[in-house]
């Protein structure tokens, strides 16, 4: 199995547009490196790809990726998206891939409806993309080689869905999903959201060889504390790394490669010289990067 980190930040990205934070700041001037928003490509033989959420940044990641170049003069290695939810950080990239060309679009149901009741997404040639249906702990092959299972993480729907009367922070469902690929004996999960950690989910990923896990605050109030907004991390569907509920403890005696995506631009971890950062490395988790490759 070889995955590639296409964007490793958090929606917005790093530097983020409007933002002028340390870490965004530092990223203009190239003290940290740029980030794009979350993705991962995977592939089994390094011909046909699967690219695991369609950021809106995904024009600049195909580009700076060569195994992702077209091999002629109207082709693409991308054999299929798979969708772990439908926030705008993981769908809006599905509208750069409309020119006409193939590819098959994997969905829970929750995340299908978004694309079949949103018309801006025909413009995806039902001809040329097909549109499947995956289901909760049922495993598909969207390339030969390659088994995915989707299981239930804790989180909410994606924000512009949000009922304000009806909102369920940690719903389980198929709203947002983790992803468990598994090919050459190896098991990777892919969990880029996630609301809290309950003994279920660290029952879930005993025995994987890679955890890519969401990395988006250090603390549950990074945004009110560093005066960038007023939503926590668990307000956003996301568990922060630091506390006792948090991921750093919760996955301290998962003996797996451990690796932080879907990171905030405001998130301290960004920051090398950074307690924050220490203590992460002391907990045995790496910090993903744009470009990083790995082999589990």
């Amino acid at each position: 199995m070889q995955i590639i980190v296409l964007g490793a930040a958090a929606g917005g990205g790093l530097p983020q547009w409007n933002c002028g934070c340390r870490n965004c700041a530092d990223a203009r001037v190239g003290r940290l490196p740029v980030m794009t928003q979350s993705s991962l490509a995977v592939s089994v033989d390094g011909v046909s790809w699967v690219v695991l959420n369609a950021s809106p940044d995904i024009g600049v990641q195909l580009q700076r990726t060569p195994q992702l170049h077209p091999r002629s003069l109207r082709d693409t290695p991308i054999a299929a998206v798979v969708l772990t939810n439908g926030d705008i950080d993981h769908i809006a990239g599905l509208l750069t891939l409309r020119e006409k060309t193939a590819f098959t679009l994997y969905t829970t149901s929750a995340g299908g409806e978004i694309v079949e009741t949103n018309s801006v997404f025909n413009v995806l040639d039902p001809a040329l993309v097909a549109r499947q249906t995956v289901h909760l702990d049922q495993g598909f092959e969207p390339v030969s080689g390659l088994t995915v299972t989707p299981f239930a993480v804790p989180g909410k729907v994606a924000l512009f869905l949000e009922d304000a009367d009806a909102l369920d922070l940690e719903a389980v469902g198929e709203q947002t999903v983790g992803l468990m690929l598994e090919a050459g004996g190896k098991r990777v999960a892919y969990v880029p959201g996630c609301a809290a950690i309950p003994d279920w989910l660290r029952k879930r990923l005993e025995g994987i060889d890679l955890l890519l896990f969401d990395g988006t605050v250090w603390e549950n109030d990074d945004m009110p504390r560093s005066g960038t907004g007023q939503k926590t991390g668990a307000r956003m569907g996301h568990v922060a790394l630091n506390g006792a509920g948090g991921s750093l403890a919760g996955f301290a005696d998962l003996p797996a490669r451990k690796v932080l995506v879907h990171i905030n631009n405001t998130n301290p971890v960004l920051q090398p010289d950074s307690p924050e950062r220490a203590a992460v490395q002391t907990a045995g988790w790496e910090i993903a990067h744009d470009g990083m490759a790995i082999t589990p």
